[in-house]
């Protein structure tokens, strides 16, 4: 995935390990709870190499249909087992630019798949299509030694609302960077898990209830 300055920091994209938690929010405040389902590995990559800060831009209309098929080869090709995508619409923060540029990406389920296994799939898919690093996030207990970071799912939110709050928050911009939403309407928000605190108040300043959301806690990595 293409990382410029402000976007270095943010996109994690990545869960590994299915089991199921009951998680609690930052600060202890509740959030609702559970990994459910978590597969094996998720990895959220694109092939874009642009800087797009054009909101019309008709690249980010793309399905990337296509790219859906090569990375589902890739993954299989690599012993593990391509799961479902989704495509992405992420909106992201340039410190460089002192503006907000768009990228549309999808998100894989990857089954039987380890953490080295993990990490060469994004590798190849990072060298493939020219990113300077493709992010992976797995899922873990949130007490493990591994776990420095988390990934914040919600609904009712949509593209335009996240891209007016990250303008708005210059703390928000400047730290976590960015997030993506689906076409569905549902917030990906993977974080530092230094920043939760941080992430919740965004959230909730997105018109979210907390008591809403879920919270996987686990490990990230940017992989070139």
């Amino acid at each position: 995935m293409r990382k410029t300055t402000a976007a270095r920091q943010l996109r994690v994209l990545i869960t590994v390990s299915a089991l199921t938690l009951g998680v609690a929010g930052a600060g202890g405040t509740p959030a609702s709870a559970a990994a459910r389902g978590c597969p094996a590995g998720e990895v959220f990559a694109t092939n874009n190499t642009a800087v797009i800060t054009d909101p019309a831009d008709p690249r980010l209309k793309t399905r990337l249909t296509r790219f859906d098929h090569e990375v589902r080869g890739i993954i299989h090709a690599n012993g593990a087992r391509p799961g479902a995508s989704e495509l992405l619409d992420g909106i992201f923060w340039s410190g460089d630019l002192k503006q907000a540029t768009y990228e549309r990406s999808r998100e894989f389920d990857i089954n039987r798949a380890g953490r080295d296994g993990l990490h060469h799939i994004a590798g190849v898919i990072a060298k493939q299509y020219h990113q300077e690093s493709v992010l992976t996030f797995r899922c873990l207990p949130r007490t493990s030694p591994e776990t420095d970071a988390a990934e914040i799912q919600a609904s009712g939110v949509s593209a335009t609302r996240l891209h007016d709050a990250l303008v708005a928050d210059p703390e928000a911009r400047d730290k976590l960077g960015g997030g993506s939403v689906t076409l569905g309407g549902r917030l990906v928000l993977v974080v530092p898990r230094a920043d939760l605190s941080l992430a919740e108040k965004f959230t909730k300043n997105l018109g979210v209830d907390w008591n809403t959301v879920e919270v996987r806690y686990g490990e990230r990595e940017f992989v070139s």
